[in-house]
């Protein structure tokens, strides 16, 4: 299904009777309705990022609801798109931390491949209707995938920005993991804690403590 190491972690979920009734809706609701993220880009996150590379995670909610936004990354966009208010003040704070110009586009796949899990707790949405696929039945699969990673070995850095990430916490007990919260760098609470929280620094810094290679979050390298 993923073409890589996920198939295997989470072959219990994905063989299970719920799950197939679950993703069995999920089509329908394709057949039927406009639907983001395009199909072949529901699992994005996790083809482009193995289990085996994840070492960090940026927590999002649900897709972009707009034409032509998600392609199955948290916060991020697909080239050509105009970078949504969010991903700005993500730029802003990247360039506040770390003097990183902001990036005229909004694609992150650079991040992804280096090992920077950018998953959505919901993986769909319906054409203009935020958290229409809340509740729907995604979050018993992505909150398992944060379980699985909070059992991994190597350190992993969580980063949950806003409350409905900061509920994920209660599956990261593992002493080895940093998790690092703030406020949402949405325009609406940005200004509340997101800017001047150093997540790009602190996770590079927890990274090379631990030996490990720190993360290149300038996209202009990937040109």
């Amino acid at each position: 299904m993923l073409n890589n190491d996920w198939d295997q972690v989470l072959k219990v979920v994905f063989e299970g009777e719920g799950f197939k009734k679950f993703y069995h809706v999920v089509e329908e609701e394709y057949k039927t309705k406009t639907i983001f993220p395009p199909k072949d880009y529901i699992f994005n996150a996790l083809k482009l990022t193995p289990y085996k590379n994840v070492k960090v995670v940026i927590v999002g909610q649900d897709p972009y609801h707009g034409v032509g936004e998600a392609h199955g990354l948290s916060f991020s966009v697909q080239k050509g798109i105009k970078v949504p208010p969010s991903l700005k003040n993500i730029y802003k704070e990247l360039e506040s931390d770390l003097g990183i110009q902001p990036f005229p586009e909004g694609d992150l796949s650079y991040w992804a491949r280096q090992g920077v899990l950018l998953l959505n707790a919901v993986l769909t949405v319906e054409k203009d209707k935020p958290a229409s696929h809340r509740n729907l039945g995604w979050e018993r699969l992505t909150d398992y995938i944060i379980k699985t990673l909070n059992n991994k070995e190597e350190p992993v850095v969580f980063i949950l920005w806003g409350n409905f990430a900061k509920e994920k916490q209660k599956y990261i007990t593992n002493p080895k993991h940093l998790i690092l919260t703030s406020a949402h760098p949405s325009p609406f609470s940005a200004s509340y804690g997101f800017f001047g929280s150093k997540p790009f620094s602190k996770t590079n810094e927890y990274l090379k403590q631990n030996g490990l290679e720190p993360i290149d979050w300038n996209l202009k390298n990937n040109q």
